[in-house]
């Protein structure tokens, strides 16, 4: 409505000076009064000349209504995320990229030549220490067991006739009867015997053992491979090739290599007592799987200027698997009451480093900090900021000093976003 008021003052005011013009010097505008709109003017001119000016204030009048309604004081406050500087507890941490290690990996293999008769144990499955795994044929080792306990059986009754002799010749020996060699004789024999019953005793044991061979056993507890050798094959005393493959996932190593110019750091810290590691993997979720540290080598790689340390990690639900890569990080100390704000909203230029401060009146305000470790997505403030300051977390780029903000919500300026 108000466009329009302009629109009809604009012209009711330019024709009506169009027409005095014409009226002062009609030959200057000839050209133009010989059209149609021009000749309506001047034919009306007596009675518009009394309009025009309630007409131009009019249009003055919608004007100014309509820059009424437009802001003024330059651009619309910057959207931006807002989070406060706090306190807390923030550990001081070294990181570095490792693989997981299993501590103990062993490959079942028979111990004594035989048919595999029977496979107890599935592909992947989990098995505890002492659990059977694999048949082999037992019966060519029960007829060994029973032949030497026939050969004992023997070895005995010809020990207790030799015995009985030795009693008779050393009584005739005596009575001047049987000459003194057939007492050496028959002693002799006795201890022979003997000597065979031992040995015959030795393969019962023998026979035994390896009957006891025929049925494996889990060694440890972990989690086995694939079946190597299907039921039904031969299989050979300690052949090359296994039957399967037992990896023990719970505990596990975690092997790590760390930067060497904290050595001396990690060993006067390790020294002193224990240290606490946490291990992630990629796309993990969730806290960290912990462990302690207990080894450090005693070379630095040159090769990558690192030096390996390694943890054992309980494995709670098997979460690392042996050979998996993963990101350790091994926490030294702890600073108490450090002051600290989102990672994100720490800014750097060519002096150092800053972040944007909310003042009470909503405009923003460049802060230079001192900034110290990063931790969990928050970095320490040393210096330049107290608790409780309003920091910008996003929306940075559309900020200047003394800019005029508008925070869009907070989450502590983890996750969200300017709006715009």
């Amino acid at each position: 409505m108000t466009a329009r008021w302009m629109v009809w003052g604009l012209i009711l005011v330019g024709g009506a000076a169009f027409c005095s013009a014409a009226a002062l010097n009609p030959q200057s505008v000839k050209p133009v009064l010989q059209s149609a709109p021009a000749r309506w003017v001047l034919d009306h001119l007596p009675a518009l000349r009394p309009i025009i000016p309630a007409t131009y204030a009019v249009a003055m009048e919608g004007a100014k209504t309509a820059d009424a309604g437009r802001p003024r004081g330059g651009p619309p406050p910057a959207p931006v995320r807002i989070a406060r500087a706090e306190t807390r507890s923030v550990p001081i941490t070294l990181e570095g990229v490792g693989n997981v290690q299993a501590r103990s990996t062993v490959a079942i293999k028979s111990r004594v030549d035989g048919q595999l008769f029977e496979a107890l144990v599935k592909d992947g499955q989990t098995v505890r220490k002492g659990d059977l795994l694999f048949r082999l044929d037992p019966r060519p080792f029960e007829a060994q067991l029973k032949q030497a306990e026939a050969n004992l059986a023997r070895d005995e009754a010809n020990l207790a006739k030799a015995e009985t002799d030795v009693g008779r010749f050393g009584e005739l020996a005596r009575k001047g009867i049987s000459p003194q060699t057939r007492l050496e004789e028959a002693t002799t024999s006795v201890n022979t015997l003997r000597a065979a019953v031992q040995a015959t005793q030795a393969a019962i044991d023998l026979a035994k053992l390896n009957l006891s061979y025929t049925t494996i056993l889990s060694p440890l507890d972990g989690r086995v491979g694939s079946l190597l050798i299907a039921p039904g094959n031969m299989v050979k005393a300690n052949d090359t090739q296994a039957l399967l493959v037992i990896t023990e996932t719970q505990p596990v190593y975690v092997s790590v290599g760390l930067a060497e110019q904290h050595i001396t750091a990690l060993r006067a810290r390790y020294a002193k007592g224990k240290l606490g590691v946490a291990v992630t993997t990629q796309g993990w979720e969730g806290p960290p799987a912990r462990g302690e540290l207990f080894f450090i080598n005693n070379a630095v790689d040159t090769n990558t200027g690192t030096i390996q340390v390694m943890a054992i990690v309980a494995n709670e639900g098997e979460r690392l698997v042996p050979g998996q890569f993963v990101r350790a990080s091994v926490e030294l100390a702890r600073l108490d009451n450090a002051v600290v704000v989102p990672a994100q909203s720490v800014q750097i230029n060519q002096k150092g480093h800053y972040v944007w401060v909310m003042q009470p009146d909503s405009t923003v305000k460049a802060v230079p900090v001192s900034v110290g470790p990063e931790a969990e997505g928050q970095m320490v403030i040393e210096q330049g900021i107290q608790p409780g300051d309003q920091i910008v977390t996003d929306g940075q780029l559309r900020l200047f000093p003394g800019a005029k903000v508008a925070p869009a919500g907070g989450d502590g300026g983890k996750n969200g976003k300017a709006q715009s």
